[in-house]
């Protein structure tokens, strides 16, 4: 029931909005940070929704997580945690790495979940997208939650077969802002990172209304 009602809702969030949309003004803008952006001010004007690195492969925790997360909501801001992941090690016990943290700074309803995947550590393209979706299931069966894939749009296209089913968020400099097409399978994106200079910037093609339905639902349930 989880999966079809979150499916339904990426589904309504991209169909309510026009092609055209992320290209106007007063587009939905956001940020994704790290240990590498610790101070970060998440009341910057005109910031809506971000993302913070929780964890990276099976035991790495960003050091500026418990603060990110905790200023996000201060601020109000539609919030995404996201994991570095590694194809060279366990997907298992990495998704269970990344909810272990995250749920120790606490999930609400409406918060993200994402991987973000730009390495093959050596492994051939079937691997690599086997380990992605194996990582994604995981996260997915755990909290009830479908992540957002993040990565690079070369990078998505070449390893993404069959992942469609989740929400992207590609990064591509080369395109302004709102201006980039999905990579194969993906029909649509939902968030364009489109430039690094102080941070890394985003924007949302859906409402940060929409966003929130493609969270938590309610407390994450914790599952064997």
């Amino acid at each position: 029931m989880r999966r079809t009602m979150v499916t339904l809702a990426l589904a309504a969030a991209v169909a309510a909005v026009p092609a055209v949309a992320a290209q106007a003004e007063g587009q939905v803008k956001g940020v994704d940070a790290s240990r590498y952006d610790a101070t970060f001010d998440w009341g910057t004007p005109g910031v809506e929704f971000g993302f913070a690195k929780a964890s990276e492969g099976e035991r790495g925790t960003d050091p500026a997580f418990a603060r990110h997360w905790r200023e996000m909501r201060g601020n109000g801001l539609v919030r995404g945690a996201y994991h570095y992941g590694h194809p060279g090690t366990d997907p298992v016990r990495e998704a269970d790495h990344f909810l272990t943290v995250v749920r120790q700074q606490g999930l609400v309803q409406g918060d993200l979940l994402a991987l973000d995947l730009e390495v093959a550590d050596g492994r051939s393209v079937e691997q690599v997208n086997a380990w992605a979706r194996r990582w994604l299931e995981r996260v997915e069966q755990q909290t009830g939650v479908k992540p957002f894939f993040y990565s690079s749009w070369s990078f998505a296209g070449q390893y993404g077969e069959g992942l469609g089913e989740y929400p992207l968020w590609v990064a591509h400099y080369g395109k302004s802002k709102g201006e980039v097409e999905p990579p194969r399978p993906w029909r649509e994106w939902v968030v364009h990172q489109y430039a690094s200079t102080d941070h890394d910037w985003n924007v949302s093609r859906v409402s940060p209304q929409e966003l929130r339905a493609l969270g938590v639902k309610a407390p994450a349930p914790v599952s064997p």
